[in-house]
């Protein structure tokens, strides 16, 4: 079957999709984009996402092309005809097309809106059962994190620069040796003491979507939580690592560069949070895809 795509009011075979040559997306990476999971084919945290797509357009001054529930819509019929039960919606709005100059075009400028999907979630069986291990590299990125744009050059050098060096992901640190998140996903520790840790929501990090979840699911499990700073040191002496994302859920990290954290194996804490996590998965957090 041929996959489907939307670009700006129409479906169309995926081999054969375009933008403009001169939409603002492809020449100053001016735009932002949402990955969302589907599961059974509904969409996951929903809500979540569009909010944090509305501020990340919000924040650019780039304006919602359509009413959230158009959005939904148009990413329920993707979805349809690319016959997607268990995988991702990925929507990027850009400000649109406009002669190359770096000041905003004039509002009656509509910003361009694609939309894709594709089966499969996550990795397999076999990685979240041994665990995966981390790089660590020196953050380079923009200050504005918080926002999820797609200038992500700094991000895929830092992914490469970890798959180069046998990991799975990078692990970015700031110039004080904090460890602020990974290339496409946001980092976590279990201290000695069981506290589940990870880095405050501030325009150094991306919130996560997905951490949001674990978070409400963590402390509704009772566990203590803290969010704050931790030096790549305390992760390596950690009792527990993990990272998260939409396609990633919860998944141990069992390495810290050559380190091993704990005994090398996924710890209890981050298995128990990966099964909450997916029977939320199953429950309360796949919903309507006409979610404001």
């Amino acid at each position: 079957m041929s996959r489907i795509a939307y670009v700006n009011g129409s479906y169309q075979l995926h081999a054969e999709a375009s933008v403009h040559v001169e939409d603002r997306g492809v020449q100053f990476s001016d735009g932002v984009y949402e990955v969302i999971a589907v599961a059974g084919g509904r969409p996951l945290d929903l809500p979540g996402h569009m909010a944090r797509l509305r501020r990340s357009l919000d924040e650019l001054r780039i304006a919602l092309p359509m009413p959230p529930r158009c959005l939904g819509v148009v990413m329920r019929e993707v979805t349809r005809r690319n016959r997607v039960r268990n995988g991702i919606v990925y929507v990027q709005i850009n400000r649109g097309v406009w002669r190359r100059d770096h000041p905003f075009p004039p509002e009656t400028v509509s910003p361009t809106v694609v939309v894709t999907a594709r089966s499969g979630l996550g990795p397999g069986p076999a990685v979240v059962e041994r665990g995966v291990r981390v790089a660590t590299l020196p953050d380079q990125r923009w200050a504005r994190r918080d926002i999820k744009s797609v200038s992500l050059l700094p991000n895929v050098m830092a992914k490469q620069a970890a798959h180069e060096a046998g990991a799975y992901e990078a692990w970015q640190v700031d110039g004080d040796g904090y460890v602020t998140e990974g290339s496409s996903t946001n980092a976590w520790i279990v201290t000695r003491d069981g506290t589940l840790v990870t880095r405050p929501v501030s325009a150094d990090i991306l919130a996560g979507i997905t951490r949001q979840t674990l978070l409400a699911l963590a402390r509704a499990e009772g566990l203590a939580v803290e969010e704050r700073a931790f030096t790549v040191e305390e992760a390596k002496a950690a009792r527990e690592a993990f990272l998260s994302s939409t396609t990633s859920l919860a998944l141990a990290v069992v390495a810290i560069d050559d380190a091993p954290v704990a005994n090398g194996a996924p710890g209890s804490i981050t298995t128990r949070l990966r099964a909450l996590y997916q029977d939320h998965m199953r429950g309360a957090g796949a919903g309507d895809w006409l979610a404001p």
